[in-house]
C-alpha cells in the first residue's frame, strides 16, 4: 500500500495553469503506480488554465465549490462531486469563476501505460 497525505503531498507545476496549486496524490513522484496517477489541483476565485489538449483522456471530479470546464463544444459548471470525462485530444480550460477557492480531482493514465504482461511457461 502507499498513502499519501494530503497534507504531505508534493507539488507539481503543469504549463498554463494559472493560480492554482496542484499536488499529487499517487503516481509519478507521489509513488508506485501502474496505470494511472491522481492529483488534486486547488484553484483560487479567478484562476484558470488555457484551453489546451491532451493525447490522453482525463476525469475530473469536483471535490468542493465549482468549476467551469470549457471545450470547444460548450462550457458546464461542476459543483462538488460532479464530475466529467474528457477524451483524447479534447480541448479543455478550467475556470473558477467563483468568490471561493475550487478543488477538483484529477485522475489520468501515465503516457505509457503497459498492460501487464501474462506469466510464460518456461520451456525447455
Amino acid at each position: 500500500m502507499n498513502v499519501t497525505c494530503f497534507a504531505d503531498a508534493r507539488e507539481y507545476f503543469p504549463p498554463n495553469h494559472f493560480m492554482m496549486r496542484c499536488v499529487r496524490l499517487q503516481g509519478h513522484e507521489a509513488g508506485p503506480a501502474e496505470s494511472l496517477w491522481l492529483g488534486v489541483s486547488t484553484i483560487e476565485p479567478g484562476g484558470y488554465t488555457t484551453m489546451d489538449a491532451s493525447a490522453l483522456e482525463k476525469h475530473y471530479v469536483v471535490l468542493e465549490g465549482e468549476v467551469c470546464i470549457e471545450t470547444d463544444g460548450g462550457e458546464v459548471v461542476l459543483n462538488a462531486f460532479d464530475s466529467c470525462r474528457l477524451a483524447p485530444g479534447e480541448r479543455r480550460a478550467l475556470h473558477n469563476r467563483s468568490d471561493r477557492p475550487a478543488k477538483i480531482l484529477l485522475a489520468m493514465p501515465f503516457a505509457q501505460a503497459v498492460p501487464p504482461v501474462a506469466a510464460r511457461p518456461i520451456s525447455a
